[in-house]
């Protein structure tokens, strides 16, 4: 049925009058209640990155307290990127079949309970438990504030949007850099962990009281029609008052009704999916391989070490791109943009190894490499949110960041490899380069089996199997 929203100021709308929740949201301007919600992800995902890396800024204290050695620490550091493979695997169907909300209030409170228990930890065993533990709460909320912002989102600023919650992570990553050098000195590693747990259980308060469903869900699973007219009042004002049915009808195509991993592997998705996973897969190799390595290499190449530190750390600043790439994939073939920026990824990650005996270049190189690579990288989530219908939407943005997460391990041990076999400086960078271009042909394999993301190609919208109506 088409959708017959009235404006905000139009006549009463008759007792019949029905409207599509998508076209209530893209008619109206993006209100101050949907930036609460941008707010609030914004702030899960900026935890996010701050408790992921804050095991990283306490492990010099760990050494020093506990006088362990650095390859002790191994467990400790990979322990929560395990967690996270597992809370995105297992988050995503459970959102789709629960809700938004409750797996995300859930999973912040996983998160800040571990990482406050994490600092009562008296050695190594117990904080690996505790890490994983935190890694299961981390990587069950980021695919869950992906998947509620976008479905608040208009349909031409989705990705942007996104994307710029999405910054979130970086630079929850960084502020946790800046606070541990100023918190471990006065109050001991432990004051990190604990800053790190107490402020996600004081915003799961917040969550309870201001934090909505995901309108699209609601319908989606036939929630009571007047929750659903509070909820879109407050994007569109009066023009929901006299709408007596809410339908949701979806540009892509919905074939299980069961939604979940059953509609993600369904045969339209399946391949496209299986390439998503890909992409980001060989995303995180590259990132965790330049991550953990960079400062080794560089040395290694013969910089003194603080110039190598310093140098290492522009790799990771450059997310903030996301927000452009945003802006480029609502007007433009999304799948193109991001395969454009995995083949420059990868030719910026070959010039590392062309460039390191000449230190004002390989600045220069360095952080175009981390820009395209994390802008690449962090626009993915989007990509995979508008790939899947509503309600396969949260699994297949959750085992997309799942499956990604093993690239992460991988990529830490391919460069270990690589240098135990004496690879050659350059050598090493040519190979991490390649596993971009691996992303860039899987983007456009999945936009082959995707005609609908091609601009102009015919939008053939359905109706899911659920509407809500007033009785």
């Amino acid at each position: 049925m088409a959708p017959t929203p009235r404006a905000r100021t139009g006549a009463a709308a008759p007792l019949s009058a029905s409207a599509d929740v998508q076209t209530l949201i893209d008619q109206h301007p993006f209100s101050g209640w949907q930036w609460m919600v941008f707010a609030l992800c914004f702030v899960i995902v900026l935890l996010d990155g701050f408790d992921t890396a804050a095991i990283g800024y306490i492990a010099p204290s760990l050494i020093k307290e506990w006088g362990v050695t650095k390859p002790m620490l191994g467990p400790v550091l990979s322990a929560a990127l395990f967690g996270l493979a597992g809370g995105a695997l297992s988050a995503g169907p459970l959102a789709d079949r629960f809700g938004r909300k409750a797996v995300l209030t859930v999973a912040v409170v996983v998160f800040g309970v571990a990482c406050l228990a994490s600092s009562f930890a008296g050695g190594l065993d117990a904080l690996t438990g505790l890490r994983f533990a935190t890694g299961l709460g981390l990587g069950a909320a980021m695919p869950n504030a992906v998947t509620l912002m976008s479905e608040y989102c208009p349909t031409p600023r989705r990705a942007m949007i996104t994307n710029l919650m999405f910054c979130g992570f970086p630079l929850g990553a960084a502020f946790g850099g800046f606070l541990a050098a100023w918190m471990i000195p006065q109050w001991g590693w432990r004051s990190v962990l604990v800053l790190g747990g107490v402020t996600p259980l004081v915003l799961t308060l917040a969550l309870l009281a201001l934090l909505p469903e995901s309108v699209r869900f609601m319908v989606a699973r036939r929630h009571d029609v007047e929750r659903i007219r509070a909820v879109l009042a407050r994007i569109a004002g009066p023009a929901v008052q006299g709408v007596q049915r809410f339908v949701l009808t979806e540009s892509r195509p919905v074939t299980n009704e069961r939604g979940g991993l059953a509609q993600v592997l369904s045969r339209p998705y399946r391949l496209g999916t299986l390439m998503l996973w890909l992409a980001y897969f060989m995303g995180l190799v590259i990132f965790y391989a330049m991550v953990n390595w960079l400062p080794l290499l560089f040395k290694d190449a013969g910089l003194d070490p603080k110039t190598a530190t310093l140098i290492s750390a522009l790799f990771p600043l450059g997310g903030i791109g996301a927000v452009a790439f945003g802006w480029l994939m609502d007007r433009y073939e999304a799948d193109r943009i991001l395969a454009a920026g995995f083949v420059l990824t990868s030719v910026a990650v070959w010039a590392i190894g062309q460039t390191v005996g000449q230190v004002g270049v390989l600045v220069i190189v360095v952080f175009a490499a981390g820009t395209l690579m994390n802008t690449s990288q962090s626009s993915l989530p989007a990509l995979a949110a508008a790939y899947y219908p509503t309600n396969g939407r949260a699994t297949g943005v959750a085992w997309m960041l799942g499956i990604g997460r093993f690239g992460g391990i991988a990529g830490s041990f391919l460069v270990a490899q690589l240098l135990a076999a004496h690879l050659s400086l350059t050598s090493v960078f040519a190979v991490v380069a390649v596993p971009a271009l691996i992303s860039a042909a899987a983007l456009m394999v999945k936009r082959r089996v995707d005609p609908t993301q091609r601009p102009g190609a015919p939008r053939a919208a359905r109706p899911l199997a659920g509407e809500v109506a007033a009785h």
